[in-house]
């Protein structure tokens, strides 16, 4: 029997990829178009990293919710969109979303809506879990228009190319083949070719002698450096990062002691970096560099500085457009997690986020990039030759994927139809108002433990929480799923101010303590010398 030539297959694979995703050019000649014309759209928000790393992150298996804000795009009366997932969605969870579609009958939108579950709950990517099951595959192509379809995902790799071969529609996504420009060596390289300030550091290693080594070079060419920031390169959040603190070796520094020595002291110093998950150590951290390689760069210092970045899309025929700028809210040991984020960025350094994702976005655009990208940066107030105080930019991270600011912005785009405006990097309503929000996929309190999603849905009508689509302020809650077993909610409020909307986000956080404040994880219990139990002073 004659055997195919795996290389062969791949090929063809490839090929009809391609031919796939230049449909997307072919229907739709303009982004206007894309965003409002009728289609079916496929949503596969599978979390197509690796699986380790997304361990660090509490609740990483409901973070398939992050992408129900698509369901508010069954606004438009001919789209019809199908929604899957490794575990079914509580029903309370979908009805939120859609009921917050102004001007459109629940039962319509629902008509329009197919949920597909894999129920399999294995660590796996919901993407491999979809290929693993043909029966799935082949109910989905029955359920599309083939002929006006998309998928699109959270991430791509080459799980969601062969899933877009196997069902037939174009990925609305950038090609894995182009992922490297995603990772933290293939960003620097992007910041260097695009002409982006980044902070000086390495490329790829992949062992830890390597990356000793270039941590050597780095601390000779800027022997004032004082600590070095490790990355893995296909890290999530910053979970992947930690901090190696030179101080303690500043003896040896170049100068003062060998090449040799110093590579010595930074070996023994990895056992004592500072590493931004909880969960992580030297000793696993260690076994991923050849997995997945790592990075060293130099770690920013400074007195005032904070975490902006901006978001983009590459179009398919090819343009950028800056969709929106942030300034994101950190935490973690060295304030390196992502936590959530504030829209938009300030106005201080606004417009320059965008002028420097314009050249990223324009470089990823020549080597075919497509869809989503995000670049974060680190900004420095810092004085200039005058004496008068500016921020300094550095650029320390592409995204090719949706983030963790997609899902905020794509909300509030989606329910208000407003305009983001790249002249002043605003965003306004229909009405002309201006809309700000403050957003966060982890408030997380032990007290909120045990709440159900329709516990949840219960004290957002009692407390009109929700969201007000007459006056396009208000809350829009995510990550539902989260809340039973960690405690751990998404949410996203909105204003017309930047002060409406903390207001609107501290209301809520306020109201949620409140209910939960006899909530059993949150108290403490004893035996009394009769033997009932005491729960802080109540029997």
């Amino acid at each position: 029997m004659q055997t195919l030539d795996p290389s062969l297959i791949e090929t063809q694979h490839i090929e009809v990829f391609k031919q796939l995703q230049s449909q997307l050019r072919d229907r739709w000649a303009t982004i206007e178009l894309f965003d409002q014309s009728d289609a079916d759209i496929l949503v596969i928000p599978s979390l197509s990293v690796d699986q380790r790393e997304l361990l660090k992150i509490p609740g990483c298996h409901h973070y398939e919710e992050r992408l129900l804000f698509s369901l508010i795009r069954l606004q438009n009366p001919r789209t019809r969109l199908i929604y899957v997932t490794s575990q079914p969605i509580h029903p309370s969870v979908i009805d939120y979303y859609l009921q917050l579609l102004p001007g459109i009958p629940f039962s319509h939108a629902r008509d329009r809506l197919l949920l597909l579950s894999t129920y399999d709950s294995s660590l796996k990517p919901l993407t491999q879990k979809i290929l693993e099951r043909p029966r799935l595959i082949q109910r989905i192509r029955q359920a599309l228009d083939l002929k006006n379809a998309y998928m699109i995902c959270y991430n791509s790799s080459f799980l969601e190319s062969e899933l877009s071969v196997r069902i037939g529609v174009p990925l609305y996504a950038c090609d894995p083949q182009l992922s490297i420009w995603g990772t933290k060596s293939g960003s620097r390289q992007i910041f260097t070719e695009s002409g982006v300030p980044h902070p000086d550091g390495s490329g790829s290693v992949w062992n830890a002698q390597e990356l000793a080594a270039e941590a050597a070079n780095l601390w000779e060419r800027k022997p004032e450096i004082k600590r070095l920031v490790v990355k893995l390169n296909e890290g999530i959040s910053g979970e992947a990062n930690a901090l190696l603190d030179l101080k303690p070796i500043h003896h040896l520094a170049p100068g003062s002691a060998t090449r040799e020595q110093r590579i010595e002291a930074i070996t023994q110093r990895f056992g004592t970096m500072s590493f931004q998950a909880t969960s992580e150590n030297w000793a696993n951290f260690s076994t991923r560099i050849p997995e997945l390689g790592a990075i060293v760069e130099e770690f920013i210092e400074g007195d005032i500085k904070r975490s902006p970045s901006v978001q983009g899309r590459i179009t398919p025929s090819g343009e950028v457009e800056i969709l929106s700028t942030h300034d994101q809210i950190l935490g973690g040991p060295d304030g390196q997690i992502y936590l959530g984020c504030r829209f938009p960025a300030d106005e201080a350094y606004r417009m320059r986020l965008q002028e420097l994702g314009t050249k990223v976005g324009r470089k990823l655009a020549e080597k075919g990039a497509l869809e989503r990208f995000g670049v974060d940066f680190i900004a420095v107030q810092q004085p200039d030759r005058n004496g008068i105080q500016h921020w300094d930019l550095q650029a320390i991270e592409i995204n090719l994927r949706k983030g963790g600011t997609t899902h905020p912005f794509m909300t509030l785009k989606l329910l208000t139809n407003g305009r983001y405006h790249p002249a002043t990097g605003m965003f306004y309503s229909p009405h002309g108002r201006p809309k700000y929000y403050i957003a966060t996929d982890n408030l997380q309190k032990e007290r909120y433990r045990g709440l159900l999603p329709s516990d949840l849905m219960d004290i957002i009508a009692y407390h009109r929480l929700h969201f007000d689509t007459g006056t396009e302020t208000g809350t829009v809650f995510h990550l539902m799923g989260c809340l039973s077993e960690f405690g751990k909610l998404g949410l996203t409020s909105i204003g017309d101010s930047p002060q409406q909307a903390e207001e609107i986000y501290n209301k809520v956080v306020k109201i949620l303590d409140e209910e939960t404040r006899h909530n059993p994880h949150n108290l403490t219990w004893e035996l009394d010398a009769c033997g009932p139990i005491i729960w802080n002073g109540a029997t």
